[in-house]
């Protein structure tokens, strides 16, 4: 049975199941989800517990299926909790974990975590036991269009809140801005405010003295904010990718896979083939998908030349050649082409080409 990482509590409080499984790559919700089930089984009586990690192929599950059926000696009730980093027990734990779900006794609640697990692992014979004995939770990362609003609920549970209508919005988005990638610091940088300042209303001046700048950004959903044409949000990404050190060969191959990616698909839109085939053939799916819709009827040849240039001189800057025209410094070089980019794909009126 699937449960809503939200809706987790609200279950835990009418019966616990047998087992629970989580998963995902969120460490502080995963954290709180298994908080979350711990605290619920030492109030019901689980007072033993015993943790196994899954270390590698080798590991020997006898004594995990050995101690699910042992009687407690300290306890009417055990907790077991089986913690698999890999996401991958092996043929020897896939069956272990199958014939542990068979034989689960009433006074045992497990928990097993897991990091993110792929569709192959969502269908596997051990997950789907898994999940038809019990219970699972699936932690995602907060994405940053709701990241305003999971700051505020967090504050309302702190007793704490931000001005209402546009200033308050100011300040969520100042919040997020911050934190975003982050989760762990963003809990953190809650908790401080909850020390810092009593209950009630928080000012922007307020948060901005307090809250770190502890945000985290990923090169793949830079891309994203590029296509979207989010300005601001993509110099603050490369200023962020550039101060961690990232691999500036790294951004430059995600900006140009993007143009190699857009000129695919406006070369065979024009060869006369559908848009959504055009998309499939060229791999694109997901959200950039979406916005390959929107960028592709619009951008003109001339375009997608000055681009597919930008990124081959772009390519020779990251890798320490020299350009004339250009920036010598490759993060430079690397902010004007993710700017020519968002200048190229900003939304237009459709050729009259694709109208008709």
């Amino acid at each position: 049975m699937q449960i809503r990482a939200d809706a987790l509590s609200q279950q835990l409080s009418k019966a616990l199941r047998p087992i629970y499984t989580v998963y995902g790559d969120e460490a502080l919700l995963a954290q709180e989800a298994a908080d979350a089930i711990r605290a619920a089984a030492r109030a019901q009586g689980y007072g033993e517990r015993k943790v196994f990690t899954v270390a590698g192929a080798y590991f020997d599950w006898a004594p995990v299926l050995g101690a699910a059926q042992a009687m407690s000696l300290f306890a009417e009730r055990q907790f077991i909790e089986i913690r698999i980093p890999s996401g991958k027990p092996g043929k020897d734990g896939s069956e272990a974990l199958q014939r542990y779900c068979e034989h689960l006794p009433e006074d045992v609640v497990t928990l097993v975590t897991l990091p993110r697990l792929d569709k192959t692992q969502l269908n596997s014979a051990w997950f789907l036991a898994l999940d038809g004995a019990g219970a699972s939770v699936r932690v995602d990362p907060v994405e940053r269009r709701a990241l305003p609003q999971w700051i505020a609920q967090r504050l309302v549970a702190q007793g704490q809140r931000v001005p209402e209508g546009e200033e308050g919005q100011r300040t969520l988005a100042f919040f997020a801005d911050r934190v975003e990638g982050n989760l762990l610091a963003a809990h953190q940088e809650l908790q401080k405010l909850a020390l810092l300042h009593p209950k009630g209303e928080l000012s922007l001046e307020q948060i901005e003295a307090a809250v770190l700048n502890v945000a985290r950004y990923d090169v793949f959903k830079l891309s994203e904010s590029v296509l979207g044409g989010q300005v601001a949000r993509v110099l603050r990404m490369l200023d962020g990718l550039e101060a961690e050190g990232e691999a500036a060969v790294l951004v430059h191959w995600a900006l140009a896979e993007d143009i190699r990616a857009l000129k695919r698909v406006r070369d065979a839109v024009d060869g006369g083939k559908p848009l959504p085939m055009a998309l499939r053939e060229a791999r694109v799916w997901g959200p950039k998908e979406r916005l390959f819709e929107r960028i592709v009827p619009g951008l003109h040849a001339a375009d997608l030349t000055r681009l597919v240039q930008a990124a081959q001189v772009c390519d020779g800057l990251v890798k320490g050649l020299r350009h004339p025209d250009w920036p010598s410094e490759p993060w430079a070089g690397l902010r004007r082409l993710a700017l020519m980019l968002v200048e190229a794909t900003a939304p237009r009126a459709p050729r009259l080409a694709l109208q008709g």
